[in-house]
């Protein structure tokens, strides 16, 4: 069993927490010694334990493991500032831990760029899972943004031992960038089939049996949320319900202005088990981001047996290509909805042949066990002597 440092973050909510959290749990679950390095003050750690409510339990396991809090001026879901003291601390703690390799679950930090240096000065190997999303197309402004992101980081992380990614077209995108394809290494994320699965709902009742449409993320630019809006508005599918599950910057801007008898804002849910039943009582997920990664969420909804639609920005489209669900192109979502929602309307064999396909490809190609047995190979793979990263 081996030690391993893990850099990543615990808040504020986002696809980074989710997979850092699910990640080092299957990691200690395995017998691994886990040190979780994240931006945080004892004094907010304190304050989330004596907050936490139900359903808060599997994001705060782990929290009497042996952490290390790194002090920090601005966190948000997109980046974090460090406090000038945060290398010094981060540099202190791992020759305390002394750990067998460090895994960053990149944070968007200035931190992120000296990590090479210091870890080869610790001689210690260094993996690092590399988030933003994309659209390798450069199809709107917001996937020009993203694509700024990968450039500023290419160098850097191709000073890194590994580049953990979740698509080949995510590898591609690094590789013509820069980063070597010996330090890429494809590894989907995956979610635990045994806890997103089909079934029956006890939330089914709260939508009057109205059949659900569900859309789970954040309310941001990126995720085109307002595009689905209006195909909703237009179409009006009688008899379902559109289910808005998120919080974001846009929240009170698309509530105000899509305030309607058939459109529920659930707002943002942090009970894992009502994310699950909220996903077991959807029919249809709809996913219409400009940029991805590889979405847990639609992961989540695949493993629940929901028929997905989703654009074709990052990995998504690769995730449900050849019958696994739907795939759109990122421009013209409104319109591409607006023919489609009336089908899955009206088509309930279609979409449910849609769910039975998605849940068979999470079971083949994205549970977390496989993506856990991939990681172990690489960190096995590093932790024998390696010469230092020029």
């Amino acid at each position: 069993m081996m030690r391993i440092a893990w850099l990543g973050k615990k808040s504020p909510f986002c696809g980074n927490v989710s997979y850092g959290m699910a990640t080092t749990a299957a990691l200690r679950d395995r017998g691994h010694e886990i040190h979780f390095i994240h931006f945080d003050t004892p004094a907010t750690q304190i304050g989330r334990l004596l907050k936490a409510g139900p359903g808060d339990e599997q994001e705060l396991a782990g929290e009497d493991q042996p952490d290390v809090a790194l002090p920090y001026l601005v966190k948000s879901q997109m980046y974090t500032i460090p406090s000038p003291r945060a290398n010094r601390e981060l540099r202190e703690s791992l020759e305390r831990i002394q750990p067998d390799v460090v895994h960053a679950s990149l944070t968007l930090s200035p931190l992120d760029f000296g990590l090479p240096e210091l870890c080869q000065q610790l001689r210690v190997p260094l993996v690092a899972t590399f988030h933003p999303p994309f659209d390798a197309s450069l199809r709107n402004i917001t996937a020009g943004g993203q694509q700024l992101t990968y450039q500023l980081y290419a160098p850097s992380l191709a000073r890194y031992n590994k580049v953990i990614v979740f698509s080949d077209l995510q590898a591609e995108v690094l590789n013509r960038l820069g980063v070597p394809e010996d330090r890429l290494a494809v590894i989907p994320n995956g979610v635990d089939p045994r806890h997103w699965h089909p079934g029956s709902s006890e939330l089914q009742q709260r939508f009057d049996g109205r059949r659900v449409f569900l859309y789970m993320g954040r309310l941001a630019t990126e995720k085109n949320v307002e595009a689905l809006l209006r195909a909703w508005k237009l179409v009006q599918p009688e008899g379902c319900v559109l289910v808005v599950v998120g919080d974001g910057p846009l929240r009170n801007t698309l509530e105000t202005s899509y305030n309607s008898d058939n459109i529920i804002w659930w707002g943002y849910e942090a009970d894992q088990q009502r994310r699950s039943a909220l996903l077991q009582a959807a029919e249809v997920f709809l996913l219409p981001s400009l940029v991805e990664g590889l979405s847990l969420a639609l992961l989540e909804a695949m493993a629940s047996g929901c028929a997905c639609i989703a654009t074709d920005a990052g990995a998504d489209g690769e995730v449900l290509a050849g019958g696994a669900g739907i795939v759109i192109s990122t421009q013209g979502v409104t319109t591409q909805l607006r023919t489609l929602l009336p089908v899955l309307r009206d088509q309930r064999l279609l979409t449910a042949e849609l769910g039975r396909q998605a849940r068979r490809r999470v079971m083949e190609r994205y549970t977390l066990s496989a993506n856990i047995d991939s990681i172990e190979r690489l960190y096995r793979e590093l932790n024998s002597p390696l010469p230092l990263v020029a």
